[in-house]
């Protein structure tokens, strides 16, 4: 018995360190694991949707809390002045979430650009959201104020040929960044003031 609870704790004690010792490196790698995803992941979209912009988006940007999560924002400077966001969410696709970022002009309430980020679709099918800039193409200057269908649901996206699912889920992702935008709108005004000069 006494052997039992020794190894008991002897095994409760490895396992409190361990875990500590996991959760310290878990933080200390945390933003450098951040940079690498903007970078590398989420950078290439940002990129693509501020080609014509004056700053580095990937380094302005701010978070607002959106109910228990915590949504990243990059700010566009355009023309010398601050004017637009762009924001990640996610779509159900057919082989898991499609990740899209969405440019917005916050003057017009318009998309000025979108990427896919991520994706699990099959490639030459689904995996052509991703890598055809046509597709990705129709969805500047649509409204972000209303939902973002593609031609066969009534809205305006001509979906990938063979791949509809992949496509509805991408304009479920813009339909959902629409909705966040449409949420935070005043807080996302007020933190874009810091990045006028």
């Amino acid at each position: 018995m006494r052997d039992m609870i020794k190894m008991v704790v002897v095994l409760t004690v490895l396992a409190a360190f361990s875990g500590g010792l996991l959760a310290a490196l878990r933080d200390a790698t945390k933003d450098k694991i951040e940079l690498q995803q903007l970078t590398f992941v989420k950078g290439p979209a940002i990129k693509s949707i501020f080609k014509d912009a004056s700053n580095d988006p990937i380094a302005d940007r701010f978070k607002i809390k959106d109910g228990d999560a915590e949504v990243n924002f990059f700010v566009g400077v355009i023309d010398g002045k601050a004017k637009a966001v762009a924001l990640e969410s996610f779509g159900k696709g057919y082989g898991g979430d499609v990740g899209l970022m969405v440019g917005i002009d916050t003057e017009t309430d318009t998309i000025i650009g979108a990427g896919v980020t991520t994706h699990a679709e099959t490639p030459g099918m689904g995996a052509k959201a991703k890598e055809d800039p046509a597709f990705t193409a129709q969805f500047k200057g649509v409204s972000v104020k209303e939902p973002i269908k593609v031609t066969g649901d009534g809205g305006t996206i001509n979906a990938i040929s063979g791949s509809t699912i992949t496509s509805r889920a991408v304009c479920g992702a813009a339909t959902d960044v629409g909705a966040i935008y449409g949420r935070l709108k005043a807080q996302i005004q007020e933190n874009m003031k810091a990045f006028n000069k």
